[in-house]
C-alpha cells in the first residue's frame, strides 16, 4: 500500500522534478505534489511524496529527514490526515450591527 510523505523547509526553488529526483533513489514514487501559493504562484516551501510501499518510505525518512536540499534542511516525515477546520469563511469585515465610529445613527 502507498504512503504519503509530508516535506518541509523545501527552498521556493525546488521542482516536483526535484523531489522526485531526490526521493526515487530510495523507493517507487507513485506521486509528488508540490503546494503553490495561488495568489502568488510561488512555492509554499512543502510537498507531499507519495511512496509506493510503507516499507520504502520508511527509507526515504530516514535517508531524507535532515538531509540537504538546495541548500535547505529537509523534514521528511509519515504525512498526517488533514484536520477538520472550522466551516466559514476567513477574514473580519462587517458583518452588521452598530457602528462604533462615525456615519452611524449613535451618540456622538
Amino acid at each position: 500500500m502507498s504512503t504519503k510523505l509530508f516535506v518541509g523547509n523545501l527552498s521556493f526553488n525546488t521542482t516536483e522534478n526535484d523531489l522526485q529526483d531526490a526521493f526515487s533513489a530510495h523507493g517507487v514514487v507513485a506521486e509528488v505534489n508540490l503546494m503553490m501559493d495561488r495568489m502568488s504562484g510561488r512555492s509554499r516551501g512543502f510537498a507531499f511524496v507519495t511512496m509506493s510501499t510503507s516499507e520504502e518510505a520508511q527509507k526515504a525518512i530516514q535517508a531524507m529527514h535532515g538531509a540537504s536540499l538546495h541548500d535547505r534542511t529537509l523534514t521528511v516525515n509519515i504525512a498526517r490526515p488533514k484536520e477538520e477546520r472550522p466551516g466559514g469563511g476567513g477574514g473580519g469585515g462587517h458583518r452588521g450591527g452598530r457602528r462604533e465610529f462615525g456615519g452611524g445613527r449613535g451618540r456622538y
